[in-house]
């Protein structure tokens, strides 16, 4: 944010005074690991930056009930967008899906028409691979897991 409103402005103390902040605290933040967020989103929006709240990764939160819980549905074979919304956000239920139509023993089609339900676009191969960056569920301990319990069920 600094080099952003280093080419705004030619001195720290315009981008205070742009800022409303006083220029002392602009001086004290760069020695700092925080700040009053009145004071950030100020200094935010005088550098063209705008804060904003986000839902955590998937990764954040991710545990072994819901790889659990995942692995309970996958196994099923229900493509039913509507159940598969339940258990979360349509970008990673559908990039799930577009896993698991590229998975032996799953019906490709089917589950490429699940994740354009849960969320468009997610089959592409850009998107898919946004997908396998971000995504907390890993193919290799997944799909095996899975497989297990198919041939359990």
């Amino acid at each position: 944010m600094a080099s952003a409103a280093r080419g705004r402005y030619s001195t720290d103390t315009a981008w205070a005074q742009a800022s409303g902040v006083p220029k002392e605290t602009l001086s004290r933040l760069k020695g700092q690991a925080s700040c009053d967020l009145r004071t950030l989103d100020a200094l935010a929006g005088a550098a063209g930056y705008v804060l904003a709240v986000v839902p955590a990764p998937a990764s954040a939160i991710f545990g072994r009930e819901d790889e659990d819980r995942l692995l309970d549905l996958c196994a099923s074979g229900n493509t039913d967008p509507a159940a598969w919304s339940g258990h979360g956000a349509g970008f990673f239920m559908g990039g799930l899906a577009v896993l698991l139509a590229g998975a032996r023993g799953f019906e490709r089609e089917k589950y490429l028409r699940l994740a354009e339900a849960l969320h468009a676009g997610v089959t592409t191969p850009e998107v898919f691979g946004m997908w396998l960056e971000r995504s907390p569920v890993q193919p290799s301990r997944f799909l095996p897991m899975l497989r297990m319990r198919r041939q359990a069920a």
